[in-house]
């Protein structure tokens, strides 16, 4: 058997099958958006309101962590697919061990870190002192899983990259379905609160990441672990790739703490309850844009390494005209579905229930563009075009929507908040547009 055979990267998709091999992302994905909003809901539900703030207050923690494992992870994925396509297998391997080492030591640097500044990070934060107690409780716990949450988020694009995403997807479904019963059991039977919460999203680490180191020692795929390569380069390669995904996480953690500071000094407590809600809704339904996106920019690299522009352009093409079709579908969802979203994390509190759904309203249109930015930017990163992704990334997650909702909110108030942003995402698009055009005689992809 050839090294083109036995590479499931190597087929020749047509929509249908490309589609299918993302399936498996985009479920791991939607997945994963569940039981991280989970959380939020069993604390809407079974706690209080103010736990449910506590943990948009520490999130901004959270989106460092995750922002530096899918830097590690998506370009590191690039690299090592892209070595596969070239046939260099052996170095693939080795680049994967090293990434992998690399992104178990940043973890546990961090959960060090992290607990030896804890009290300093969540009063950085702007925690009140009602607030503090509950951020303390969360975030502790939280800092002990650094390491696994680190793991799971490196296995989900490399899974990919094995040609294993079925396994990521099952992985991913275990993970939350452990989360939402823990979630149960701890918040609602044993009343441990916002403990309870956090220990349930740290089991659910940890199922993807030691299954996952697991199956990497076997050896039963092309790609596993082996003897690294203490290479800095390829490292350095791998988050110069990736730098957009962290900009990304860091960038969101920053408008999270905008988001709370406006909606506070507007509507105080019930506002930050509100766009907490709308904050972790969007994170779940731009999942299905990210997991497609994720489960097909190997394909993209693979093309791309090998020199096959005639997959490659088809590919590219399949990929813009699924998410296109996909964004109408998650926009009207999000239209009509809101004040039934608001209803699930705010039922018992009319106000925050009634500013939540007229927020919907108005930032479901953000759905429309968002797609299409996402896939963009990890186009790029496929491509091993970290500038052009990173820029995607940083306007519709920082540069954008930060002068939309510290200006807006002056003349318009509320409004203006939720108008932040779908223009952010529009101007995005506009942006994203010009930078296909002018990178298309460089890469072929049209």
């Amino acid at each position: 058997m050839t090294e083109t055979q036995k590479n499931p990267l190597a087929e020749s998709f047509n929509a249908l099958s490309l589609i299918r091999f993302a399936f498996p992302s985009m479920v791991m994905m939607l997945f994963m958006g569940l039981y991280t909003i989970v959380d939020t809901i069993f604390v809407a539900r079974f706690v209080d309101t103010n736990a449910l703030s506590s943990i948009n207050i520490v999130c901004p923690v959270i989106n460092l962590i995750v922002g530096l494992g899918t830097m590690l992870a998506t370009g590191g994925s690039a690299v090592v697919a892209k070595k596969m396509g070239n046939g260099n297998t052996e170095e693939a391997r080795s680049n994967f061990t090293l990434i992998v080492v690399a992104g178990a030591v940043i973890g546990l640097l961090i959960t060090a870190a992290g607990l030896l500044f804890l009290d300093e990070i969540i009063w950085g934060l702007g925690a009140s002192e009602i607030l503090f107690p509950y951020c303390r409780d969360y975030l502790t716990i939280q800092f002990i899983f650094a390491a696994f949450n680190m793991m799971q988020v490196l296995y989900q694009n490399l899974f990919v990259t094995a040609g294993k995403p079925t396994l990521g997807l099952v992985l991913a479904v275990l993970a939350g379905i452990a989360n939402i019963v823990f979630d149960y059991v701890f918040i609602v039977l044993l009343q441990m609160g916002i403990k309870g919460a956090a220990i349930g999203t740290g089991i659910g680490y940890m199922i993807p990441s030691i299954i996952g180191t697991i199956f990497f020692l076997m050896k039963r795929s092309e790609l596993h672990f082996c003897k690294p390569d203490m290479d800095a380069s390829v490292l350095l390669k791998s988050c110069s790739n990736g730098v957009s995904e962290l900009v990304s996480q860091c960038s969101t953690a920053v408008t999270t703490f905008l988001f709370n500071i406006t909606m506070m000094k507007l509507l105080g407590e019930d506002g930050v309850a509100a766009i907490t809600v709308l904050i972790y809704s969007q994170f779940f339904l731009t999942t299905l844009y990210i997991g497609f996106s994720m489960g097909t920019a190997p394909v993209v690299s693979y093309n791309y390494g090998s020199g096959n522009v005639k997959q490659l352009k088809k590919t590219v093409r399949i990929c813009f005209s699924f998410i296109a079709g996909i964004s109408i579908f998650v926009f009207l969802f999000s239209l009509l579905g809101g004040e039934s979203i608001a209803k699930v994390f705010a039922e018992d509190n009319r106000n925050v229930f009634e500013i939540t759904k007229n927020g919907f309203t108005i930032f479901s249109f953000s759905f429309l563009f968002s797609g299409c930015n996402i896939f963009s930017s990890a186009l790029f990163t496929a491509l091993s075009n970290g500038k052009a992704s990173a820029t995607i990334s940083f306007l519709r997650t920082f540069g954008f929507i930060t002068v939309f909702l510290l200006a807006l909110p002056r003349f318009l108030e509320v409004m203006g908040v939720w108008l932040a942003v779908p223009l952010a995402e529009l101007f995005t698009l506009m942006l994203t547009a010009y930078l296909i055009c002018r990178h298309r005689k460089q890469y072929h992809y049209f």
